[in-house]
């Protein structure tokens, strides 16, 4: 009889997953599934499902390798969902019990809560140690906490872990640097080479069963740009940080035409699957600041992404789920336009972050939060649909980690639980921080007429709309003061210039 089924889902690929812990490798079995209902509850982009399907069968090697006994099941194989292909393996090797690591998305934990009832086994569900805040830490910090501002949660993660830290104090004197981080762009930048992707056969396989069972999924296939295996998420972190790291700091805010990675690492989806570790990566970082291959100010941005962000936006999902996911309180509800789904738009920054997620499962932060997440703002688009939309096209989406970045901080659904203020802007910001009104088929500087930018009025009617709300946030009220400074025929003239565009827009398949 076996002793263990360990169940290791899709973005648990790493060899030391807790539900591996204290296992018996000539009596337990480990089962991977690929299942219908996990790659096509979203319109996830043909890239990201053949990372993750790719990557899980190069680990289910990595694990016979290592002499555990693996059932892996394929996709073609015809198994719906996780519950029945655990059914079906409960069938075959009677386990006295089931293993499993938490799983990220809320929604799986919910289902998983009736398996022991539904599947006759007893289930259990361990912590998920990757992280470097558990669950229960997080809401015992955020507990008695009016806001919950994730610069603080970010100071006690630095003393926690002790990266870039000097005895009690941050390095440097300071603990953010953000203000060095926001260079404007030059295009006589020396980029690092684009990175390429996988090729092996493990991995055309499945880019040719991507193609054949989602071929009206988002997104184009190939070339495919990612790593599938630890050692080529290492190799791509080690590029990262000897040709990049150095210049991703001051360029990181920063957008070029048809330059679409620029000094980012791209390491989010390896993190996310669980190829790379973020406290040896955050290490790997520091350590190149103390060797003076890279400035403080690049390394410390780059560690508070990943131990700030990343462990603070998870924290959030999971206090605040299962409520969070609906939450619009700017009572948004346009449809996104089918120009998220083409690319196809004349306003350049959008066809140019569009194109490029298309092309390659990836935007950087701040083309998401800038530029798709901004316009959808600017539009009120329904944040339900954003997220859905953003779960969908990128490769390094799980919710746990886009849902918080999306309603919350782009679209400000949340009313400002993760940021005091929307990230609302005009085209002077995109005009600043890229190259992309350059050859557009609008002006920037112009607010209204044939070829004023649609930002302009968009970014005025979005303050107008919801005047009485910023007159009541700190952050705000300046602006909200300039709106009613303004003449009431330009007022006029931009909410007309604005509902015109609004107007325009045409739905998916509309």
């Amino acid at each position: 009889m076996t002793r263990r089924l360990v169940l290791i889902l899709g973005d648990q690929l790493t060899p030391g997953i807790s539900s591996l812990l204290g296992g018996d490798k000539s009596r337990d079995v480990i089962l991977m599934a690929e299942v219908a209902a996990e790659a096509a509850y979203a319109d996830h982009h043909k890239q990201k499902l053949a990372l993750v399907f790719a990557a899980m069968r190069h680990f289910a090697q990595e694990l016979r390798q290592a002499g555990w006994q693996v059932d892996y099941r394929k996709l073609t194989e015809g198994l719906p969902d996780l519950e029945s292909a655990l059914a079906d393996a409960i069938a075959a090797h009677d386990p006295e019990t089931v293993v499993i690591t938490e799983p990220g998305e809320w929604r799986l934990w919910d289902t998983m809560q009736g398996w022991e009832a539904r599947l006759h086994r007893p289930i259990l569900i361990r912590d998920d140690s990757r992280f470097l805040c558990s669950r229960d830490a997080f809401a015992n910090w955020a507990a008695d906490r009016k806001t919950l501002v994730m610069e603080h949660f970010y100071r006690v993660m630095r003393r926690q872990t002790g990266l870039l830290m000097q005895e009690d104090q941050p390095a440097g004197g300071v603990w953010n640097l953000d203000a060095e981080n926001r260079n404007p762009p030059r295009d006589s930048l020396f980029l690092p080479a684009p990175p390429t992707g996988a090729d092996d056969p493990v991995t055309a396989e499945v880019l040719d069963m991507v193609e054949a069972q989602f071929p009206d999924h988002f997104g184009r296939l190939r070339p495919f740009h990612w790593q599938v295996t630890r050692a080529g998420a290492e190799a791509a972190r080690d590029a990262f940080l000897r040709d990049a790291l150095p210049d991703f700091g001051r360029y990181q805010d920063a957008m070029l035409a048809d330059r679409p990675f620029m000094y980012h690492s791209l390491l989010s989806p390896y993190l996310n699957l669980g190829l790379l570790d973020p406290l040896d990566l955050c290490r790997r970082a520091e350590a190149e600041w103390q060797a003076g291959r890279a400035p403080l100010n690049a390394v410390e941005g780059f560690i508070r992404q990943i131990i700030g962000w990343r462990e603070y936006v998870r924290g959030v999902y999971w206090l605040k789920m299962p409520d969070y996911a609906a939450m619009n309180v700017l009572g948004a509800e346009r449809p996104l336009p089918g120009f998220y789904w083409t690319g196809e738009t004349n306003m350049r920054c959008l066809s140019q972050v569009i194109g490029q997620t298309l092309d390659t499962a990836y935007a950087h932060h701040i083309q998401r939060l800038m530029i798709t997440g901004t316009y959808a703002l600017l539009i009120g688009a329904d944040p339900v649909a954003v997220h859905r939309w953003y779960l969908g096209v990128y490769a390094d989406a799980y919710e746990w980690v886009e849902l918080p970045n999306t309603l919350g901080m782009s679209q400000y659904a949340d009313g400002g639980l993760l940021g005091t203020k929307p990230y609302a802007a005009s085209a002077n910001y995109i005009d600043k921080m890229s190259d992309y009104c350059g050859g557009c088929a609008f002006d920037p500087k112009r607010r209204t007429g044939p070829d004023a930018c649609p930002w302009n009025a968009l970014y005025w009617d979005f303050i107008a709309r919801h005047e009485d709300r910023w007159a009541q946030n700190h952050r705000m009220k300046v602006i909200v003061q300039s709106w009613r400074r303004k003449p009431k025929a330009e007022q006029k003239a931009l909410r007309e210039a604005a509902a015109a565009h609004l107007a325009a827009l045409q739905p998916y398949g509309g």
